[in-house]
């Protein structure tokens, strides 16, 4: 459905006209501002709500990248031994952990966007695509409070001796580089929430393949220890880039090259064009099928 701000002669009584969709890129861009309000509702209760009546709450947000870190480090460091680009392990790590909790959150949350919101779907109109921002939204501040982490134990890691690390105006590096995980997460989440209306079997995939795509990317081992006639397979992977250039952003380290960034760009802008489309087209048929 859209909506309308030039109602005709039979419908002149009305501030707002509701109308069927009809082209495949109908995006109601105008109306998702004009419900921003309800945005920012979503927001808070997509934060405030998920560790409420919990013993440790907010806590949390800093428990589990806390403890992924240090059972990476044993696991990859200490064990296998893997090389970590002459950065401590932890640092090393936590990097990678904090920025995929982010990519893999958004995308998790809102691939189930038409199943777990039917019921206020089914009662009350309003742009869909809502939903996911504010799940993204979310993730946002979840990203800030972890990275806030990550910075402390980079601190501690200086006055240790670590003598990389990111040189404060390169901190602002950062936000572009959250704005292209962000559309990324929400672009194959949005693709995924909209096949799901039709192949329910997909809910079930989402968790196993987001794990699979972790490991194939340079989480818990540098970019720079692989072939070199594998680089371009890395290159088809659209979070390869964002994960080296946050470590070389924050920690000196990472391998980050023109045509790597150009291959994910192309990709990402490619999967974000195709979810608003196919999303468009669910939200037509989501309260008929789900």
């Amino acid at each position: 459905m859209s909506s309308s701000k030039t109602p005709s002669k039979e419908s002149a009584a009305w501030d707002l006209v509701i109308t069927p969709r009809k082209g495949w890129f109908d995006l109601d861009v105008a109306g998702i501002w004009r419900y921003r309000e309800l945005i920012l509702l979503f927001f808070r209760r997509d934060f405030v709500a998920f560790y409420k009546q919990t013993v440790l709450g907010p806590l949390w947000y800093l428990i589990q990248p806390t403890v992924t870190t240090v059972a990476f480090t044993l696991l990859f460091s200490r064990i296998a031994r893997l090389p970590t680009d002459d950065v401590p392990p932890v640092l090393f790590y936590m990097s990678g952990v904090v920025l995929w909790n982010f990519f893999g959150t958004c995308l998790s949350k809102t691939s189930d966007t038409f199943a777990s919101n039917a019921a206020i779907f089914g009662k009350v109109y309003f742009p869909r695509l809502v939903v996911p921002i504010s799940v993204v939204l979310s993730n946002v501040l979840t990203f800030a409070i972890q990275f806030a982490l990550l910075l402390c134990a980079l601190g501690y890691f200086w006055i240790g001796g670590f003598e990389k690390g990111f040189g404060g105006f390169k901190l602002g590096l950062v936000l572009p580089l959250l704005l292209y995980v962000s559309v990324l997460g929400l672009g194959v989440g949005i693709v995924v929430s909209a096949l799901t209306v039709r192949f329910r079997d997909l809910a079930f995939v989402v968790g196993f393949a987001t794990q699979l795509w972790m490991y194939a990317t340079p989480i818990v081992y540098p970019l720079s220890h692989i072939p070199a006639r594998w680089h371009w397979l890395y290159g088809l992977n659209p979070m390869t880039a964002p994960v080296e250039s946050f470590r070389r952003i924050v920690l000196g380290a990472g391998t980050v090259t023109p045509h790597l960034w150009f291959s994910s760009a192309v990709i990402v802008a490619a999967v974000f064009l195709i979810g608003l489309v196919l999303f468009a087209r669910a939200e037509k048929i989501s309260m008929d099928t789900v």
